[in-house]
């Protein structure tokens, strides 16, 4: 398709500026023929004007001078002398005109000759009349030689005539000449453009068509990305809920082994500290402090191993429930750092994979604080609005940047854990509520929905 829209385009645009020339080329070439055709069709009927008033004045002339003849009376020369002087301005106009149109020369000659002789018959017969030669001038005007003058002279004038209104119908010919050839011009030029105006549209079809086309495969292509990455994202999503199950179970069972094998060894150890110490008391004070301070040890030991444990798998939790764990860690975490915390607690009921989470996240946050924060000050709470409980955990310490820090394994590890169930976490520092600066941890988890039960390593 994209190699026949080539071609088309090339033909359609060569085809409107083809058409575009045509028509300015048409109507100029009009406009010039009818422009000319004007310009003959005025002189030839200036010239016609001219030669019937030439006609006009020689009659006036011949007139004024016969009733001079006859009745003697000067006042008939007026109109005499008026004809017989506009005659000579308008032969002149007529010889400006025929001297650019030598063709028609010599028939004006002629009649300029014509005119010539008529005016010389006139002027020698009122000259006559005026030195009272009566009979002479009487000769003159009995001769036929001024009526075939005055004939030839009409006859050549209306001859003259009808040559110019022969041109002026030739240039109204030329005139209806050239506006048939600008309508035919113009219908074919305007053809021309549709047909252009045509190719063109389908081109644009065809270019739209197209554009569909690779839109729907782009879209195609999105949707498949989309997919994959949707795909990958649950696979990796369902892994790492997978392993920090498998981690969790893997917690478990080291704590009832840390807590049955050796917690036994530990006791064992100090019952027999124990007895030791009883049976050696009189005899040998030394050895009894040595002894003492052994179970001291052991004592520092066992301690630890019930903290370790209470780290792997709270005991508290599967116990005493939410609320009392939370109670037991916070106060815990207090006289460890010797940084106050307030708590609020609201009675909620939830599953044990949620109860978990949400204690994880509290103890996730509460050493972060204690590592990075420099605190004085924390408030941990749990409120219930509706379907949705909120978890918050805040400090008043010295913050950081969330956008730098995002890919902490321990927030990206509490951010899953949330998130799997159909929580949000969002994490501000300072908070985007207040005036206080520090950082608020703000997890937001459904009260009633049941969940699997999930948990990852507590770094920060």
């Amino acid at each position: 398709m994209k190699r026949l829209s080539i071609p088309k385009m090339a033909i359609s645009l060569p085809l409107a500026i083809l058409a575009a020339v045509l028509l300015v080329g048409i109507n100029e070439t009009g406009y010039v023929r009818s422009v000319a055709a004007l310009k003959n069709i005025t002189e030839a009927q200036q010239n016609a004007n001219q030669l019937s008033k030439l006609l006009q004045l020689m009659v006036d002339a011949e007139t004024g001078q016969r009733g001079y003849l006859l009745t003697g009376d000067a006042g008939y020369l007026k109109p005499y002398e008026r004809a017989t002087g506009e005659l000579q301005k308008n032969l002149e106009t007529l010889q400006s005109f025929y001297t650019a149109h030598s063709q028609d020369l010599p028939s004006f000659t002629q009649l300029s000759r014509s005119v010539q002789g008529k005016l010389s018959e006139m002027d020698v017969s009122v000259r006559l009349r005026m030195q009272g030669n009566d009979d002479a001038w009487k000769f003159v005007l009995t001769t036929d030689v001024g009526r075939e003058q005055m004939d030839a002279i009409r006859n050549q004038s209306l001859a003259m005539i009808e040559r110019t209104q022969s041109a002026v119908a030739s240039g109204q010919h030329q005139i209806n000449r050239s506006l048939l050839l600008s309508r035919i011009g113009i219908a074919l030029v305007a053809l021309v453009g549709l047909l252009a105006f045509y190719m063109y549209l389908r081109q644009t079809r065809v270019v739209h068509e197209l554009n569909l086309r690779e839109q729907e495969n782009l879209q195609k292509e999105r949707d498949q990305l989309g997919q994959l990455v949707k795909d990958r994202t649950a696979s990796l999503a369902e892994l790492a809920t997978h392993l920090q199950t498998v981690r969790e179970q893997e917690r478990g069972h080291l704590a009832r082994e840390l807590h049955d094998e050796l917690g036994a060894l530990l006791t064992a150890a100090k019952l027999d500290v124990a007895r030791l110490k009883s049976k050696l008391a009189p005899a040998a004070p030394e050895i009894v402090e040595r002894l003492q301070h052994l179970s001291e040890s052991l004592n520092s030991v066992i301690a630890l191993k019930r903290r370790i444990i209470e780290d792997l798998r709270p005991s508290a939790l599967f116990n005493l429930g939410l609320l009392a764990s939370l109670d037991i860690l916070t106060r815990e975490f207090s006289e460890r750092s010797a940084i106050p915390v307030a708590v609020n607690f609201e009675p909620v009921e939830l599953e044990d994979g949620i109860e978990l989470i949400i204690y994880r996240l509290v103890q996730e946050s509460l050493t972060n604080i204690y590592k990075y924060a420099q605190a004085t000050e924390i408030e941990v709470s749990l409120t219930v609005k509706g379907a949705k409980l909120r978890v918050c955990v805040y400090d008043n310490g010295v913050g950081f940047n969330t956008k730098l820090t995002s890919s902490g394994h321990g927030l990206a590890g509490m951010r899953h854990r949330v998130e799997a169930v159909g929580g949000t976490l969002d994490i501000e520092s300072p908070p985007s509520s207040g005036t206080r600066k520090g950082t608020l941890v703000l997890a937001v988890l459904p009260v009633l929905k049941p969940t699997p039960a999930v948990d990852s390593p507590t770094e920060g």
